[in-house]
């Protein structure tokens, strides 16, 4: 997922910018469109909060992110919600409530959350084995294979590397869920077995492939019947595949080559759904937040509560599973914002802010961030779904929101994650600055082209081709459309990848290896760009050259 999905980020509410120096012209802004739930009743906003229309158009403004939608519940009712700006750029319509944007990683705590309703039923636990539910699953280590535990699903300490194994299901594959988890066998592992955190999507697809075998359904059914319909989230839908023709829904917007702002794509997530598949509005998600503040209970029936799951599941959602590192705020501006600790529970981030608690995640997907934020014992929570790239705009949002309900001083949130996204810009444009002055741009490959073209495979991932067309050549991946691209001499054996799609932002390197008799031994790969999500994780892979004929694009 994007790399502004803060899961991997060590304190997580400090930065991590994925746009580059440039600016495109702003879309128009429309007017905010407001829809205040129960405003007659609802309490006067924090004074705060009294500029915020004003406060969320500059932060539009200041990331260029055409549109935004908020929601913010507080004991137990909708307080606000609100859209700002256009679902697309250039266009006319509204952002409001009722739009629908990819909430990506945000899935994960409803996976936990199908876990947990099945361990309330007594159908698994979550201490229970793996294997004991998918007996075919394998890890590259037989010792984690036999202990994985349905928790170590969830909270990132399998011994698997930053994103390994993402470039089965990322930028979108023809993989079923079930050919991705079956490949983790091959996925090497990097890490001590519960030694670590190590953000990783796919386990989260394992999880999605138990609940199907726990519940006897979908876990598209399982999903609607368990939770949207409880909850009354009419407006989520499972993934892109299931948006509806009436639906308002967002595009997705990224900065092609990290300069200009265009439409990105809509991708359809049909494998690994439980990582990050889902679409919302901030109107539903307003109502899976207040069932979370509320410990799973939606409502009653009497005296009886209507629950989704224990109050115990939760106590455990909630709680530190895999200690995470605390990084140094990137610019001094953020040093509010480093926590006293910071660790991940089950589908959730758990770190303090100014004394509380925080019960938290974000969401990454091509052209969309977004982020979901608890507050337990103010029973008060926050959504911001936008429609660009640059999570700097959902972290200025949130945090102007937290503030204004926990009292802390009026800070200009906008002006210091700009500040730390002018300072991410500098370390990449010095990253690349070091590339150009070690780079022997008068070398030569020591192979004519046809000598680096052919099939190579990955153990887990599968075959990528390298074609010859006249004075060119072109990599392709046999189970990725959008991994397809030209390659350009760099230096010696080396090469850059410059994909077709600009606003996947991942040109990389091939490195080639040669033998002694002058054949490829080895390809391997890594991003040219430090911003470059991390779930292009292409210095995993080990591609040897294959014989003719044996390769097969869908390998």
């Amino acid at each position: 997922m994007r790399a502004t999905d803060w899961k991997a980020q060590g304190a997580g509410l400090l930065i991590c910018m994925s746009a580059a120096a440039g600016a495109a012209a702003q879309a128009p802004a429309a007017e905010a469109s407001s829809t205040e739930a129960s405003s007659a009743a609802a309490p006067p906003l924090p004074e705060q909060l009294r500029d915020f229309d004003a406060y969320v158009d500059a932060v539009r403004k200041q990331f260029e992110v055409p549109g935004i939608a908020v929601a913010i519940v507080k004991d137990g009712r909708v307080v606000l919600e609100r859209g700002f700006g256009v679902r697309e750029a250039g266009k006319p319509e509204p952002v409001d409530a009722h739009t629908l944007f990819a909430i990506a990683s945000n899935t994960k705590a409803f996976t936990a959350a199908s876990l947990s309703i099945l361990a309330d039923e007594g159908k698994l636990s979550l201490d229970d084995r793996v294997i004991d539910h998918l007996p075919w699953f394998r890890m590259a280590d037989p010792y984690v294979t036999r202990e994985m535990r349905l928790r170590d699903l969830l909270a990132h300490r399998s011994g698997l590397g930053l994103g390994a194994g993402d470039l089965l299901y990322w930028p979108g594959t023809d993989y079923s869920n079930e050919d991705v988890a079956r490949r983790l066998a091959h996925v090497p592992l990097t890490g001590g077995f519960r030694g670590q955190y190590a953000y990783d999507n796919i386990l989260y697809g394992v999880a999605q492939l138990v609940v199907e075998k726990a519940s006897g359904q979908s876990y598209r059914d399982f999903l609607a019947e368990r939770i949207f319909r409880p909850l009354g989230m009419d407006e989520t839908r499972y993934n892109a595949d299931a948006l509806r023709g009436a639906d308002k829904i967002a595009s997705g917007h990224a900065k092609a080559d990290f300069k200009d702002l265009q439409v990105a794509p809509r991708m359809t997530w049909s494998n690994v759904a439980g990582a990050g598949g889902l679409y919302s509005s901030v109107h539903d998600m307003g109502k899976w937040m207040r069932a979370q503040l509320d410990g799973g209970v939606y409502g009653r029936d009497g005296d009886k509560e209507l629950r989704l799951f224990s109050a115990k599941r939760q106590r455990e959602m909630w709680s530190v599973v895999t200690p995470m590192p605390i990084a140094e705020p990137l610019v001094p501006e953020l040093a509010p914002v480093k926590p006293n600790f910071a660790g991940y529970g089950e589908g959730w981030q758990l770190t303090d802010y100014r004394g509380e608690k925080l019960v938290w995640h974000t969401g990454g997907w091509p052209g969309m961030v977004s982020r979901v934020t608890l507050v337990p014992a103010h029973k008060l929570g926050v959504v911001v779904l936008t429609n660009a790239e640059l999570g700097g705009a959902f972290q200025a949002v949130t945090m102007r929101a937290l503030d204004a309900y926990l009292g802390a001083p009026k800070t200009d949130w906008n002006a210091a994650y700009a500040a730390a996204l002018a300072k991410s810009r500098g370390k990449a444009d010095e990253d690349w600055a070091k590339h150009l002055k070690a780079r022997d741009a008068r070398s030569k490959p020591s192979l004519p082209l046809s000598g680096y073209a052919g099939a190579y495979r990955d153990p887990w991932y599968g075959d990528v081709f390298i074609e010859q067309a006249g004075s060119k050549l072109r990599l392709r991946f046999g189970r990725t459309k959008d991994l397809t691209g030209e390659l350009s001499h760099w230096q010696h054996d080396t090469f850059i990848v410059r994909w077709d799609q600009r606003w996947l932002n991942a040109d990389a390197f091939l490195n080639f290896a040669l033998t002694p008799d002058g054949k490829v031994r080895e390809l391997r790969m890594e991003a040219v760009s430090p911003l470059t999500d991390f779930s292009f994780d292409f210095q995993d892979l080990r591609l040897a050259p294959v014989a003719a004929g044996e390769a097969k694009a869908g390998s």
